[in-house]
């Protein structure tokens, strides 16, 4: 059985800014440069965690304390579609900014268009329920959950995310769901939106959370959350950054730079592990020039560093990362 490769990004955030240049008919390729879109299409298997709903209904969910809510219009689908997109995960703190309606909007649309979505669903059998993508004759497995907002969760009558409380360790439910999955699929990933945002590592939780769910039989967890990528350990890519946005720019945690992962997998794991680096301009996502992926390597050895073991070497504009 030949080994696959797929495509990691981040948050995705198509609302707002990116909104505006969609509905204004904004070409795909002002939004992600053609280079960064062939790297995505390129791999067997492409997933990213979608930062926002996708519908042109629905009113702000009734939160007076929330910042920020995120939809994005119906060409979404579209962009999604020009990287190359195979499944997104909803699970996070945004699926529901404007409420059921575009909860099932965005899953209609992006049903339509044939990306899979994990993470979020109707009611909560279906929030919880993975899914099994082809990638090089492989049978890959994917989980999505969030440990964050508990009022999104969704439940046996209630549309909304998985949620998951991790403050004591991976619950039952979910070792259980991996334990399963991983006997109906050659690989399995896990991607949670887990932790605080602007964070420039991971919370004692969420590395506990990680081991446990690797015990389990994760072949790799894929996070996100933090607005910043974080390090690799063994198995577990902690956070995988931002992916595009129209965020304001921390000029220390430098959130406007981050990285496309590629991971090479076969059934037994993770072999191989690369890294595009990224600027993330104004609603337009590029490769990063020679300074900023000096900044990015620089910033990923030291976060991987204060994990344990691992090597960073280039290959041409691509990082590889070894650890273990």
């Amino acid at each position: 059985m030949s080994p696959a490769t797929v495509a990691l990004a981040g948050d995705t955030m198509l609302g707002r800014g990116v909104a505006d240049r969609l509905r204004a008919g904004a070409a795909v390729e002002s939004l992600v440069e053609e280079s960064v879109a062939e790297a995505m299409r390129q791999a067997d298997l492409t997933v990213v965690n979608l930062e926002c709903c996708i519908s042109d209904r629905g009113a702000r969910w009734p939160d007076p304390l929330k910042p920020f809510f995120f939809r994005a219009p119906p060409a979404a689908t579209g962009l999604l579609g020009y990287l190359g997109v195979d499944c997104v995960s909803l699970a996070n703190n945004h699926a529901l900014d404007y409420g059921y309606e575009a909860l099932a909007d965005t899953r209609r649309l992006l049903a339509s268009a044939g990306i899979a979505t994990i993470g979020a669903g109707k009611d909560l059998a279906e929030a919880r329920r993975p899914v099994v993508l082809e990638a090089g004759g492989l049978r890959v497995g994917l989980i999505g959950i969030t440990d964050h907002p508990p009022d999104y969760a969704a439940a046996p009558d209630q549309p909304g995310v998985a949620l998951v409380d991790l403050s004591h360790g991976v619950p039952s439910w979910l070792t259980r769901l991996v334990r399963d999955m991983r006997e109906r699929c050659d690989v399995l990933i896990v991607t949670p939106h887990w932790g605080p945002n602007m964070v420039p590592e991971p919370l004692v939780r969420i590395r506990v959370a990680a081991r446990e769910l690797l015990a389990a039989g994760a072949s790799l967890v894929a996070g996100h959350s933090a607005h910043v990528f974080h390090g690799v350990s063994d198995g577990v890519l902690f956070d995988l950054g931002d992916f595009l946005d129209d965020y304001a720019v921390d000029p220390r945690l430098r959130n406007d730079l981050g990285l496309l992962w590629l991971v090479e997998l076969d059934a037994g794991g993770p072999i191989r592990l690369e890294a595009l680096p990224l600027a993330l301009d104004y609603c337009f996502t590029r490769v990063a020039n020679a300074e900023e992926s000096t900044w990015i390597t620089r910033r990923l050895q030291r976060a991987s560093g204060a994990l344990g073991d691992c090597r960073i070497t280039r290959d041409g504009e691509r990082l590889v990362i070894s650890w273990g």
